[in-house]
């Protein structure tokens, strides 16, 4: 065997096996998305909760809100379990054209033409499987979702909770949520930075997440619940892969 050979295969064994991101490519259905986490993933968890105010919910998506939660904001959307985009369907959607300008597909009944995510939905289906992502998508109390809008997530100084007991706090367009949730939102972000070429995070919000995946170590749930969206969604997390081998 040539040299050069013998040491290219000594170069191949030694290799550490890398994990690549690969995006979604199977599910294309929002509404299919959230079945199968349902489904497969929370029904499947005897301690099912919300990500941001970790509040248990039952097999039908209903909940009892405990004292101390201030309901006050989006009252009827306060007793509904959604599922929230960590990563806001509008921060990626508005790189697609249809989002933003509209599509040839996109005309109503009554021949009135629209854009956003409506026609993103329509007329891209690389859109489609982005924001059926499972691995951007944890079940939320409704009145908390509708409140973190589209927001980039910041540290705010002399914050205090807009829901009372549950820590999670608006202002001037950005987020700060509970301390519990800051390490799975940013492996979400990094995640979705890696895997997505039509999404990028900024240097600060990097800077941000890569401090809180640090602080905030990776827990059990979102390792199981990796393991069950890879198997049906046929696509890694190498984010989450990696985090996992220390648990």
């Amino acid at each position: 065997m040539p040299v050069v050979s013998r040491l290219f295969g000594v170069i191949a064994l030694t290799l550490p096996t890398l994990s690549y991101a690969t995006p979604n490519i199977s599910i294309d259905s929002f509404s299919k998305a959230k079945r199968l986490l349902m489904s497969e993933v929370y029904n499947q968890d005897p301690a099912r909760h919300t990500v941001y105010c970790n509040i248990p919910f039952n097999a039908k998506k209903q909940t009892q809100l405990p004292t101390g939660f201030d309901h006050s904001l989006y009252t009827k959307r306060s007793q509904r379990i959604e599922f929230e985009h960590i990563v806001p369907a509008e921060n990626f959607g508005s790189s697609f054209k249809q989002w933003r300008e509209g599509d040839e597909k996109c005309v109503s009944s009554k021949g009135k033409a629209y854009k956003g995510r409506k026609c993103a939905t329509k007329a891209s289906e690389a859109f489609r499987l982005m924001q059926a992502d499972g691995y951007n998508l944890y079940a939320a109390v409704g009145s908390v979702n509708a409140y973190r809008s589209n927001y980039n997530f910041q540290m705010l100084s002399g914050t205090q909770s807009d829901f009372g007991s549950c820590d999670f706090h608006v202002d001037n367009r950005k987020a700060q949520p509970p301390v519990f949730a800051r390490g799975l939102i940013a492996r979400t972000y990094l995640y979705f930075d890696e895997t997505y070429s039509s999404f990028n995070i900024s240097r600060q919000q990097r800077q941000l997440f890569t401090a809180w995946d640090k602080q905030y170590p990776v827990t059990q749930f979102e390792c199981g619940k990796a393991k069950i969206v890879e198997k049906y969604q046929h696509n890694s997390n190498p984010i989450l892969a990696d985090r996992c081998r220390s648990l």
